[in-house]
């Protein structure tokens, strides 16, 4: 392989009123911090703090480390303001009540 290729990846963002997706060019054996870094979405986001967030690649749940390859799209994901499953058990509850009126 070519000491200097590049490969095109991208990384995604959304907070609950825009959603980004930057395509950046990152040489081969780069990681997905090294994506990030070279999107700059850390200086429009300043919400997003790497040490606590969960990124992953198409939504499967990765590390700042892991490599990237050709085509990939690092996610930058929100922190959840509800428990799905709480959510699930009030909506439950909600429709058991209709049926009973």
């Amino acid at each position: 392989m070519e000491k200097n290729k590049q490969i095109q990846v991208e990384v995604a963002f959304a907070t609950a009123d825009e959603q980004i997706i930057i395509p950046v060019d990152i040489p081969v054996g780069a990681t997905a911090q090294d994506a990030i870094n070279k999107s700059n979405i850390l200086k429009k986001f300043k919400q997003i703090d790497l040490a606590t967030t969960r990124i992953g690649i198409f939504s499967k749940i990765c590390k700042l480390e892991d490599l990237l390859r050709e085509g990939d799209r690092v996610e930058i994901y929100r922190p959840l303001i509800a428990d799905p499953k709480q959510m699930r058990k009030q909506r439950a509850a909600k429709q058991k009540n209709k049926l009973k009126s």
